[in-house]
């Protein structure tokens, strides 16, 4: 009897919950993310409604054909993960290794691309304070090229500060996520995942499709509304 209590495995000992740990673990992180992006979201909105001559058009000021590629990049990187979660769960060894890599090498792109449109756009002139006074973006506002109005002295960074505070807790979410999918790539190359144990293949996973399905919602209240 001893012997056999011996013998139980970890999933075992966790039937109470439904789950094992690590998966229930990450639902309630995740459960905390969403209250987090929600009020950051709301904000956003309420912000944008409340003062809409702070806020450019589409596509004045933020570049919506580079970001939808990088969306696209994004939502690949998804796909790729949930053939990962397919491959291990079928004991396809080479099949987890190549997805794995192929999912890190995207969320490291996106996150590559997301700094390029920050540079870009700081050299414009537009940062988290707001449209720098005598920048290129400056300067186009003045001549009547942007469609921003002339807000109240007291919210007139509130574009900039906005867009760079969302972006940039996505872009740190995504930049911890390849970071993690890093160290799971590590581990499924030295063998440690097999169909009968692959938690952390299926944590991570979770994790990047909640990643994936955020930057969507920004994308498009942000880049497209």
């Amino acid at each position: 009897m001893a012997h056999a209590a011996f013998m139980e495995s970890p999933r075992d000992r966790e039937l109470g919950a439904g789950v094992y740990n690590e998966k229930l673990g990450i639902w309630v992180f995740l459960g905390s993310e969403v209250m987090f992006f929600t009020a950051l979201i709301g904000s956003y909105i309420i912000l944008r409604f409340a003062n809409p001559g702070a806020f450019a058009a589409p596509g004045e000021v933020l570049n919506i054909g580079l970001t939808a590629v990088n969306t696209f990049l994004l939502i690949c990187s998804s796909v790729t993960m949930v053939k990962a979660f397919a491959a291990v769960h079928d004991g396809d060894q080479r099949q987890l290794k190549l997805y794995l890599v192929a999912t890190v090498l995207m969320g490291a792109a996106f996150v590559g691309v997301q700094i390029y449109e920050y540079a870009h756009l700081l050299h414009d002139g537009f940062g988290p304070g707001g449209i720098r006074e005598g920048s290129h973006l400056a300067e186009r506002a003045a001549a009547g090229e942007l469609s921003l109005g002339t807000p109240d002295p007291a919210t007139a960074g509130i574009y900039g500060s906005t867009f760079f505070t969302m972006t940039g807790f996505h872009g740190f979410h995504v930049t911890m996520g390849v970071i993690c999918m890093t160290y799971v790539t590590i581990k499924a190359f030295r063998g440690k995942y097999s169909a009968t144990d692959h938690r952390g293949v299926e944590v991570i996973g979770l994790y990047w499709h909640f990643v994936d399905l955020v930057w969507i919602i920004l994308f498009t209240i942000v880049y497209l509304i």
